[in-house]
């Protein structure tokens, strides 16, 4: 459906995309992953057609889209603050871009209401936008991009501007109601759990390049390096000097599978996962801090959060003390 193929963009003078290729099919959420100044929001806006690339193509079912004006490519973009029109109530603001695409009056109502009703809005037709809260302006904002139905839809940072509860509470009724629209999406946000929670396939950018593309457990088990478990949050990225059984790091000697030869200067992912051990250790060092985690914050399990002197952090089922010199034996290093 949608092909995007070797975007190129500079800003002031300054590359700021270079090279960005991938496709969507029909049904797929896709997620646009990075950090400020990566490039995503920009992919959308050329996508949408409110931007020119300086070179590269867009298509969408083989057609090229590069002379197509925006209000022709039937795509959806759904911003960050909703832009809401505060001055109308929210049939008005579902229907706006109805009476836009120029829809019989006599369907405009029926498909205002089945699309309200889509997004848990039912009897909230008459009601002022603003009265409502942010979560609900974030439905009427998605309901106004879903009701001419589009043959893609663009969220640029759609959650960001809600607290992290409701955000959370929101995730999974957004993935639910992508999927059963089964418009293809594209998603935009810098925050990593948002995008494992929504995401078919995610596109990690990274100074305007892909660093890594994937679905979501293919990444997790995966990064494709340093830089990218470090962004994701995976763990505890560590460098180091290949010693055989042992890897040397400034952190001090790690047991750790080594697959290099000897005398190679390697990276290690910590995941931080671990248990305190007697014997067998994978690495030792003292404590400087010790956190408890309740059970929702840590995979559904109790854990104590601890760091060790240098900087590196893992997760332990039973609390130890600050100043201790502990054994930890790590569920999973892994050599990146």
């Amino acid at each position: 459906m949608l092909e995007i193929t070797n975007l190129h963009k500079t800003y002031e003078g300054q590359p700021l995309l270079k090279g960005i290729s991938f496709s969507l099919a029909a049904g797929d959420t896709v997620c646009l992953l990075g950090a400020s100044g990566s490039g995503k929001s920009t992919i959308l806006r050329i996508i949408a057609g409110l931007e020119q690339a300086e070179a590269g193509n867009v298509r969408w079912d083989g057609q090229n889209l590069a002379n197509m004006p925006t209000h022709q490519r039937n795509f959806g973009l759904m911003f960050q603050d909703y832009a809401l029109f505060p001055h109308l109530d929210v049939f008005e603001n579902v229907a706006f871009g109805l009476r836009m695409k120029h829809w019989p009056q006599n369907e405009i109502a029926p498909r205002v209401d089945e699309t309200l009703a889509q997004v848990n809005l039912t009897g909230f037709a008459k009601r002022r936008v603003t009265e409502l809260s942010g979560g609900e302006q974030q439905r009427v904002a998605l309901a106004r991009a879903l009701a001419p139905r589009p043959r893609l839809l663009m969220l640029d940072e759609p959650l960001g501007a809600l607290d992290r509860a409701l955000r959370e509470s929101l995730l999974d009724e957004l993935r639910a109601i992508l999927h059963h629209t089964n418009i293809p999406a594209i998603y935009v946000t810098h925050d990593q759990e948002e995008a494992f929670t929504i995401a078919d396939r995610i596109i990690l950018l990274r100074n305007g390049q892909i660093a890594q593309a994937g679905t979501p457990p293919e990444v997790f088990a995966k990064p494709a390096d340093g830089w990218v478990a470090r962004f994701l949050g995976l763990g505890n990225v560590v460098e180091g000097h290949c010693t055989g059984q042992s890897v040397a790091t400034p952190l001090g000697r790690i047991i750790a599978p080594c697959p290099c030869p000897q005398e190679e200067n390697i990276t290690l992912l910590l995941r931080p996962r671990a248990e305190v051990v007697e014997t067998g250790e994978t690495l030792a060092g003292v404590v400087t801090d010790v956190v408890f985690r309740l059970p929702e914050q840590y995979r559904g399990e109790q854990a104590f959060r601890i760091e060790l002197e240098g900087g590196l952090y893992f997760y332990v089922p039973a609390p130890v003390k600050v100043g201790e010199m502990v054994k930890l034996k790590i569920a999973q290093v892994e050599c990146l």
